[in-house]
C-alpha cells in the first residue's frame, strides 16, 4: 500500500467517523501521513486528531482513541496506535509493505510520477545569457537545477515548456561585435570589450570562413562580425547546454520580439488595462500598485524602449502562449525583479502569483582549500564546457542540484571526482550498479524471479521493512519537489535510499550461496532489490545524471 492510497483511506475514516457522531468538520481534502524517524513508532503517522480538536470540541486523546481501532481495521494495516497527545501511528502489514516492491517493479518508469499539477501549463525560463561568450558557473547551476526542475514538474503532471531568453539585442551586442572586429585586425580590443582567448578564435574563425570580410567598409563590416560572431558564440552555448543534457524547448530571441512588433503589442496590451501612462515625454508602467518600489521606463522621452519593455512584452507573450505560470530563474544580482515580474503579471491583469522568480546563489570551485578562478578560453571565469571537462557530466550536474539555489555553493573538485562513498553522485550511482550486478548474478544462476511465486509477506525483516518504507516515499518526495521547485530533495532521497539497501543487503541475504538452494525468501528480495534499482533509476533520470549498470 503506497502512502497516498492509505491516506484516501484515513481520511475515508475520519469523514465516516465524523458523520457518525453528528459532527461537522473541515477535514483536509488531501489528508498528510508523516513517516516516522523511528520504525519502532510504525509506518506512517498522523495528527488529524489534534489538528479536529478545536473544531470537534473534544480532546486530541478522545478523537484518537475513536478514530484507531476503525484506521486499525483498513485493509493492509497492521495495527494503529496511539502516541503524545493524540498522534495515531500506523503499521502496515508485511503483506501490504511487501506489496511495494511488486507495485514499483510493475509500474517501471512511471513510479514516482503523479498528477497533483496535471492542468498546469508552465514555462520555466532559466540562464538567458547574453550571446556574447561562453556559459560561466552562475549559468551552469540553472542549467543544472532549471533543467531538473522542469523534469519534476513534469512528473508531477504538469505541461511544461523550457526556454532560453537570448538577449541579443543592445549596447553588449555592440560591444562584442567591436571586440571580434579588433581582434581580426589584431588590434587593442576596447577597454570596455570582451576579453578572453574565446574572441581571438572567433575572429579566427569568421575570417577563415568569409576571408574578404576585413575589406568590407567599416560600418558594413562591424555589422558583419557581430552578426557573425553571434551566430558562433549561439551555436557554441546550444551545443555545451546539449552535452550537458540541458535541453530547450524554445529560443526566444529578444531582438526577434521587437522585429515581430510584439514589445508594441505588449505594450498597448498594458495600456488596456489601464497601468500605462506619460510622463516628462516618457511612458511609464505603474508598477507601484502592485509592490514594486518605484515605477518603471517603458519608453525613453528619445522614444527609445528600454530593456524593461522587452521584459514585459516577454511576459506578454508567454501568456499569449496559454502558459498559466511562469518562472524565472535569475542570478543572485536579480532580487530587484522578483516585484517588478510580478507587479508586470498584475498590470497585465493577472494575479501575482502567475508568476515565481527563484533567485540562485552563486557558485566557486576549490582544489585543495584554493578557490579556482581563472579561465583559459574565457579570462577570468570558469566556464560550464571547463567544469564538465573537469568532472564530467554526472558530477557536475548531481552537485549543482543536490543544494537549494538560495544559498551560496562551494564545490570542491577533489570532493566530486572521488569514486568513494564521500562522493554523493558515486555513492548513489554505486548502489545502482551494485544492485544490477546483483540481478545478472540471479540471471546466472538461471533465477528467474519474475516468474516465481512472490509472497510479499515474507518480507518481514527489520531491514526490509525499512527499504520498503522508503521507497514507498518516492513519489511523495517527487510531488514535494515539483511544489516547491526543490530537485535538491530528490538527490537527498536518493543518497537516504542508497544507504538503507546497503544495510539492507549486509543483513539480508539475496542469493544462495554454492550449492545451497533457492529459499523461498530470495525471490522476493530479487524483487526488492529490482525495486530499489528502479526507484534509484527514475530518480537519476529526474536528475539529468546516468545509471550505469556497471562502475
Amino acid at each position: 500500500m503506497n502512502p497516498q492510497n492509505l491516506a484516501v483511506s484515513v481520511r475515508a475514516v475520519v469523514v465516516a467517523w465524523a458523520t457518525e457522531a453528528g459532527l461537522a468538520l473541515e477535514i483536509p481534502a488531501e489528508l498528510q501521513l508523516e513517516r516516522p524517524k523511528s520504525r519502532d513508532h510504525g509506518d506512517y503517522a498522523t495528527n488529524i486528531a489534534l489538528a479536529l480538536a478545536k473544531s470537534a470540541q473534544l480532546s486530541p486523546w478522545a478523537i484518537a482513541e475513536s478514530l484507531a481501532p476503525k484506521i486499525a481495521q483498513i485493509p493492509g494495516v497492521g495495527a494503529a496506535e496511539i502516541a503524545g497527545r493524540g498522534f495515531i501511528n500506523i503499521r502496515l502489514d508485511s503483506a501490504a509493505l511487501g506489496q511495494t516492491a511488486q507495485i514499483i517493479v510493475e509500474a517501471g518508469a512511471a513510479f514516482g510520477t503523479g498528477e497533483g499539477l496535471t492542468g498546469r501549463h508552465i514555462n520555466v525560463e532559466f540562464i538567458s545569457a547574453n550571446p556574447t561568450g561562453p556559459l560561466h558557473l552562475g549559468h551552469t547551476r540553472w542549467a543544472a537545477v532549471g533543467d531538473a526542475i522542469a523534469r519534476v514538474l513534469t512528473a508531477a503532471g504538469a505541461q511544461v515548456s523550457t526556454e532560453f531568453y537570448i538577449n541579443d539585442r543592445g549596447v553588449q551586442m555592440d560591444k562584442f561585435g567591436a571586440s571580434v572586429m579588433a581582434a581580426a585586425h589584431r588590434e587593442e580590443i576596447p577597454e570596455d570589450g570582451y576579453q578572453g582567448a574565446y574572441i581571438h578564435d572567433l575572429a579566427s574563425a569568421i575570417v577563415i570562413a568569409r576571408p574578404s570580410i576585413k575589406e568590407l567598409p567599416v560600418a558594413e563590416q562591424f555589422t558583419a562580425f557581430r552578426e557573425a560572431a553571434y551566430a558562433l558564440q549561439l551555436k557554441q552555448q546550444q551545443q555545451v547546454l546539449e552535452q550537458f543534457r540541458t535541453h530547450f524547448d524554445s529560443w526566444a530571441s529578444e531582438r526577434a520580439l521587437h522585429e515581430s512588433n510584439a514589445v508594441e503589442y505588449g505594450l498597448e496590451r498594458l495600456r488596456e488595462q489601464g497601468h500605462v501612462y506619460e510622463l516628462d515625454g516618457a511612458i511609464w508602467l505603474r508598477t507601484t500598485d502592485f509592490g514594486d518600489d518605484k515605477d518603471r521606463v517603458l519608453v525613453k522621452a528619445d522614444g527609445e524602449y528600454t530593456y524593461f519593455a522587452s521584459d514585459t512584452a516577454y511576459y506578454v507573450n508567454k501568456r499569449e502562449r496559454n502558459f498559466d505560470l511562469c518562472i524565472y530563474l535569475l542570478g543572485a544580482d536579480h532580487h530587484g525583479y522578483v516585484s517588478r515580474l510580478r507587479a508586470v503579471a498584475a498590470c497585465n491583469g493577472d494575479e501575482l502569483d502567475q508568476v515565481e522568480v527563484l533567485i540562485g546563489q552563486l557558485v566557486k570551485i576549490t582544489r585543495g582549500g584554493a578557490e579556482i578562478k581563472l579561465s583559459k578560453r574565457a579570462g577570468n571565469i570558469v566556464t560550464l564546457e571547463e567544469l564538465v571537462d573537469e568532472v564530467g557530466v554526472d558530477a557536475a550536474r548531481y552537485s549543482l542540484i543536490r543544494y537549494p539555489v538560495d544559498s551560496p555553493l562551494t564545490l570542491d573538485l577533489e570532493v566530486i571526482t572521488l569514486r568513494t562513498n564521500d562522493n554523493p553522485v558515486f555513492y548513489v550511482q554505486y548502489a545502482h550498479a551494485r544492485i544490477a550486478s546483483v540481478l545478472r548474478n540471479a540471471a546466472e544462476l538461471g533465477i528467474d524471479w519474475r516468474n516465481l511465486h512472490f509472497d510479499a509477506g515474507l518480507l518481514a525483516h527489520e531491514r526490509e521493512n525499512e527499504l520498503l518504507g522508503v521507497l514507498a516515499e518516492f513519489p511523495r518526495v517527487v510531488a514535494g519537489a515539483a511544489e516547491l521547485r526543490e530537485p535538491h530533495r530528490v538527490a537527498r532521497y536518493l543518497e537516504e535510499l542508497a544507504a538503507i539497501y546497503h544495510r539492507f543487503y549486509d543483513s539480508c541475504r539475496v542469493l544462495p550461496r554454492g550449492d545451497e538452494e533457492l529459499a523461498q525468501e530470495h525471490v522476493p528480495r530479487l524483487w526488492l532489490c529490482a525495486a530499489t534499482r528502479q526507484t534509484i533509476f527514475n530518480g537519476l533520470q529526474l536528475l539529468g545524471v546516468s545509471a550505469p549498470d556497471r562502475m
